[in-house]
This record gives C-alpha cells, sequence and structure tokens, in this order.
C-alpha cells in the first residue's frame, strides 16, 4: 500500500492548529455510534466505517480510501455524531468532507450527487418548485416563493470552480 504524503498534509491541513489527529487511538466509539455505519452494514459489504476514514487519512492511504464503493464515503450525513463522542474530540465530519471533496473533484462521487449539483447550478435550487405547492401557498393565503437569481448562483459556483467538476 502505497502512502500519498500530499494527500495526508491535505488531511492535517483540514486540522490547522490541532495535533489531535495524530493521537487516534483506533477506539471505534465513532462507528460504533454513528447511525449510518449501524444501517450501512446491513446493506452492503464494506458499510460506512468512519473509523477506517480517519485511520486511512491519517496514514496518507489515498488509493485505499478512493478504491472503496462510493457509499463508503458518501453515506456520511454530518450528524456530528462521531465529533461529540470521540474522546480525542477529532473532527471526523471535517475528515469525511474532505474525503468528499477529493471524490467529487476526481469524478468518483455518486451520479446523484454530480445530479444534484446540476440541478443546482441550472436554476439555483436543490429541489425545483413543484405547481402543486405553489397551488396550496396560494390557497393559504401565502406569498409565493420568490425565484432566485439564477445568474448570481451561478457566476459564484464558476468563481469558486465548481461547475468544473459537474460531470
Amino acid at each position: 500500500m502505497m502512502i500519498d504524503f500530499e494527500f495526508r498534509k491535505q488531511v492535517m491541513d483540514a486540522h490547522i492548529g490541532s495535533e489531535v489527529i495524530k493521537y487516534c487511538y483506533q477506539c471505534s466509539r465513532c462507528t460504533d455510534l454513528c447511525p449510518v455505519s449501524n444501517l450501512t452494514d446491513q446493506f452492503y459489504t464494506r458499510p460506512f466505517d468512519p473509523r477506517m476514514a480517519v485511520l486511512g487519512s491519517l496514514l496518507g492511504y489515498k488509493n485505499l480510501l478512493l478504491s472503496l464503493p462510493p457509499e463508503a464515503v458518501w453515506s456520511c450525513q454530518v450528524c456530528d455524531t462521531c465529533d461529540e463522542v470521540c474522546p480525542q474530540n477529532i473532527e471526523v465530519t471535517e475528515i469525511i468532507t474532505l474525503l468528499k471533496n477529493v471524490t467529487t473533484s476526481l469524478g468518483k462521487a455518486p451520479d446523484h450527487i454530480y445530479g444534484q449539483a446540476k440541478a443546482v447550478f441550472d436554476s439555483a435550487k436543490a429541489i425545483p418548485s413543484q405547481p402543486a405547492i405553489e397551488r396550496r401557498r396560494e390557497q393559504l393565503g401565502l406569498p409565493a416563493v420568490a425565484a432566485p437569481d439564477v445568474s448570481e448562483v451561478q457566476t459564484l459556483l464558476n468563481n469558486v470552480g465548481a461547475a468544473k467538476k459537474l460531470k
């Protein structure tokens, strides 16, 4: 297994001013109490495992982490349970977010992630307005939902380079 020192540095940089990640002693509390991990082990041969994400990232095993199925990283719902229960105060969700960003930039994120991002880029909304909801709002006397400024959202996404990552 090859160590990717640049990747390891990225992980360490995500914890600027903190040396805590170096002292993860693999107690597995993050995985044991993770609601997603408890569900995914029923459905996948390689369930979501926050502990493995921490260990693999700390050791610089980028290829190992990227060879996992997408649900191994993208199942995290960022509930912060792992962060709360970690006796070493490791910000596990920061590591998972970094892994999500790396997989996205390499084109290895699940297709539905790219679809959702494209919907935001095209309409400035994650979920487009539904005619039924608009009718109900009108019936209840609520004002219409203001349409977002699509060009402003597209400019922002272009400026941060997000548009380049869309498939």
